[in-house]
């Protein structure tokens, strides 16, 4: 592993050491995964960072990435640390007015958008805003349209090829790198008011990859390759990235996030991070698959199931040893069954795939123990550098309820009035870009950390573990006095085969209800199963069959809860809820507020009986 951890070292630490291991693998049009060896990498760092020097970058000067994940984009941001410069990535999803917003507020003169979508929406950016003066396209088949500012990333790169004094500058640049550089500078989706401006800091990485390396260092040593299928934008996904160059773990560089099932069946990496949602969708399908099995079969592969269970939850998990017995069915199962369940995912040779992002069903978490997925739950934020705690792997003493131990440097603790999460560690951002307000707001007297989220400490078998309970500005209070925590009603509603989406409603309100979108093809197998006819979701959600099935699998799903909690109506919506109209967040967080703009007459329908 490397011994600088300096964002602004990875490439030529990393070329020297390792020159011709692969560092990356990117997929060409014929769908062949083409490596990159570190020493090819090393290169085009270096010459971008040339580019960049000969364009007139100073220290601190901030460059926009507005891109799918690419080499390209990693290529950039390696060389923007080499040089002092800022990262700033945005999300490819994002629109004309939240990039413009990003671009004033960061000061951002040039950009590099990845495809054509990216490259007109800043094209409508520069029409009211004159502070772009460059905008590089990075697919070669972008039309420019003419623009003035364009230029091709090939072109850009060679801005500083064979030019001694540059080569001169790039060293001198990096003999200057230090901990106290803005580094990152990564935007807030906003689900509640304009985003925020994170500012990561080189030593706020450095620390980072440091007590992951003190976490998971001899697993990764182990070696295999990762999977990069979460944007680049989002702290998870670049915060992984990051401990994999600095691991040697070679990383797999999916452009399309809508094509991953296609390519896990390609790859079959030994780790991928990803939130939560995504392994919903595995659980649902693994599961559609084993109820079609017939009925002898059905009833092995459950019995399987029950006794991986036994092993991994009621042994492993707990730092038990199981009997002579139960071991050697569980490998049974391991090597016949389980196998072939990872198999058709496209996970057989996973190591650990690490998930966070938002809260994970329990019932998922055990299940992906039970078959042998390394399942590994974490909680962070983009003000933390990701990760604050996950499961130790290591002690098997972690609860499937919590988020796991705190990693090192970590000081935790719960303010009494309100129970919300306090932090302190050196991965925390000192603050956000241009609001001084927020950021005193964001720290207590004593330098902790308010996270906004609400949860406890509590003791493990081996370790003292966090517990995420809510949001703590998603809390409601029912006119009743009661609180209720939305996302783990909601949570538990959409680890229902029939239910893709929830929104729940209760804020103010006498009782519980939920906006629901349905997964529509569970919904089209069941009219085709009981012989309805429609002519459109509409008709066919409005079913009384279907409401049926609806209402008898909500109340299955939230029969555990109070009954203050438990949902007593619910719409099933024919669209779901999406970005392109405001309803989500470029991480698919909800936005209430527009939600329950959007669906103001639905709701008040719920409350009407």
């Amino acid at each position: 592993m490397l011994e600088n951890l300096h964002l602004g070292t990875f490439a030529s630490e990393n070329a020297r050491r390792f020159g011709e291991k692969v560092a990356f693998y990117n997929r060409n049009e014929k769908g062949e995964w083409l490596p990159i060896t570190w020493r090819e990498a090393n290169e085009q760092v270096e010459r971008m960072a040339m580019s960049f020097l000969a364009y007139g970058l100073k220290p601190g000067d901030k460059v926009g990435i507005y891109s799918q994940n690419m080499v390209e984009i990693i290529v950039v941001d390696l060389a923007l640390q080499s040089i002092r410069c800022v990262s700033v990535p945005m999300y490819a999803t994002q629109s004309a007015e939240q990039v413009d917003y990003i671009v004033k507020d960061a000061d951002i003169h040039i950009i590099f958008t990845g495809e054509q979508f990216q490259f007109d929406e800043t094209a409508k950016v520069i029409a009211n805003n004159d502070a772009i003066r460059t905008v590089v396209g990075i697919d070669p088949s972008i039309d420019f349209g003419g623009m003035e500012q364009a230029v091709r990333y090939s072109d850009f790169l060679k801005l500083g090829d064979g030019n001694a004094e540059l080569k001169a500058e790039l060293e001198e640049r990096q003999k200057q790198l230090n901990y106290e550089d803005l580094s990152i500078l990564i935007y807030t989706s906003g689900t509640t008011g304009e985003p925020k401006g994170v500012i990561i800091t080189a030593g706020n990485a450095h620390h980072a990859l440091v007590i992951h390396r003190d976490r998971m260092g001899h697993l990764l040593e182990k070696g295999g390759v990762s999977m990069s299928f979460l944007p680049l934008s989002h702290i998870f996904e670049r915060g992984w990235c990051y401990v994999c160059m600095m691991s040697q773990i070679p990383i797999y560089v999916n452009r399309n996030p809508k094509e991953i099932a296609e390519r896990l069946k390609e790859v079959r990496p030994s780790y991928m991070c990803a939130v939560p949602r995504f392994w919903e969708k595995v659980y649902s399908g693994v599961h559609e698959k084993l109820e079609a099995f017939p009925g002898f079969l059905r009833k092995f592969a459950f019995h399987a199931i029950e006794v991986g269970k036994e092993y991994n939850l009621g042994y492993k998990m707990v730092g038990k040893k199981p009997s002579a017995w139960l071991t050697f069915r569980y490998n049974f199962y391991n090597k016949t069954l389980f196998h072939a369940l990872r198999k058709a995912v496209g996970i057989e040779r996973g190591m650990m795939f690490p998930v966070a992002g938002a809260a994970c069903s329990e019932k998922v978490n055990a299940f992906m123990h039970s078959v042998g997925v390394n399942f590994v739950v974490g909680y962070g934020l983009t003000e933390t550098f990701a990760t604050v705690c996950c499961y130790n792997v290591d002690n098997g003493g972690y609860m499937l309820t919590s988020a796991g131990e705190l990693m090192d440097g970590y000081e935790a603790k719960i303010d009494p009035t309100n129970n919300e999460i306090l932090l302190k560690s050196p991965t925390i951002t000192p603050g956000y870009y241009n609001k001084p307000a927020a950021t005193r707001e964001a720290f207590t007297e004593d330098g902790f950390f308010r996270t906004g989220d609400a949860g406890r400490m509590v003791q493990g078998a081996r370790s003292t573990e966090l517990v995420i309970v809510e949001r703590i500005k998603e809390l409601f209070k029912t006119s009743n006095g009661k609180y209720i925590a939305p996302q783990q009603i909601e949570m538990l509603l959409e680890g229902d085969k029939y239910i893709d989406q929830s929104c729940v409603i209760a804020d103010g309100r006498k009782y519980v209800t939920a906006l629901l979108v349905p997964e529509y093809k569970q919904v089209e197998n069941f009219a085709a199963e009981n012989g309805i006819a429609y002519n459109s979701m509409e008709e066919l959600l409005a079913n009384a069959k279907v409401q049926e099935l609806f209402t008898k699998h909500v109340a299955d799903a939230v029969e555990k809860l109070a009954a203050y909690e438990k949902v007593k109506y619910f719409t099933l919506l024919a669209h779901p809820f999406s970005m392109d109209k405001g309803e989500l967040t470029n991480t698919l967080k909800m936005k209430r507020k527009v939600i329950n703009q959007h669906f103001a007459e639905q709701i008040e329908s719920m409350y009407s009986h």
